[in-house]
């Protein structure tokens, strides 16, 4: 049976202070390259989602210990930082863009009392894409979509993929839904704008038995070492509540 580890960064810079909240936002990059080191030293294959999807759906064999990447929001500082060490490993990953907000800040932090950070303009983000990374969906706006109503649900989804696969000439199968808010009807949007594969904030390993649509995923936070995620990839999570499925 295929187990994936689908792990979730977001920011990766110069974070050295811890946070007094939202720690899940940062990694410092010393730390970032130290567990992509780690992950190389303990034998874990990193692999794309598009073969974590066709492992997953049994139509690919994968290796035992297989890590996934994943980077929410696309900011700068992906390009700036993360891309050069994941470049020194020949890593993948994919980078899920608000298409709406491409070359501007991510607002909605301001509410929380954060300093908003840059996002990636639409130059950069196809510079991530020539580089060889993957680029999902994140919505048009960055919503809580268990919380709108459906239209606004099946909007988000439909033209987020329709702008940017405008914007970079190629197909956007992946989806991730933001602060991992979903339900039924936001897993059927998914389905219906023809994502392959949407993420989750379920803090579980994906398998076989999961919906491609509501896959789990663990996060990195800021305080977490090399040891730190090596333990979220040897611990057996259970998820937080029963995985989303599809009728």
């Amino acid at each position: 049976m295929s187990r994936i580890h689908i792990l979730t960064y977001h920011r990766v810079g110069d974070f050295p202070k811890r946070m007094p909240s939202h720690r899940g936002q940062y990694c410092h990059l010393p730390r970032f390259a130290a567990q992509m080191a780690m992950l190389k030293l303990c034998g874990y294959s990193v692999v794309s989602m598009d073969d974590a999807v066709a492992g997953l759906s049994g139509r690919k064999p994968l290796p035992a210990r297989s890590v996934v990447l994943t980077f929410d929001d696309a900011y700068v500082d992906f390009l700036e930082n993360a891309v050069p060490v994941l470049k020194a490993h020949g890593y993948p990953a994919t980078v899920y863009a608000v298409a709406g907000l491409l070359g501007k800040t991510n607002e909605w932090v301001v509410p929380e009392g954060l300093a908003p950070a840059p996002l990636m303009s639409v130059a950069q983000l196809r510079e991530v894409v020539d580089l060889g990374f993957t680029v999902g969906s994140h919505t048009v706006s960055h919503p809580r979509l268990a919380n709108v109503e459906t239209p606004r649900i099946t909007e988000e989804m439909r033209a987020s993929k329709r702008i940017l696969e405008d914007t970079l000439g190629e197909r956007v199968d992946h989806f991730c839904y933001p602060y991992g808010s979903h339900d039924l009807r936001a897993v059927h949007a998914a389905a219906e704008a023809g994502y392959v594969s949407a993420t989750t904030c379920v803090r579980a390993v994906a398998t076989h038995a999961d919906d491609l649509l509501a896959l789990p995923r663990k996060p990195v936070s800021q305080g977490n070492t090399a040891l730190g995620v090596l333990w979220k990839l040897i611990a057996r999570n259970a998820p937080q509540h029963p995985p989303l499925r599809r009728g």
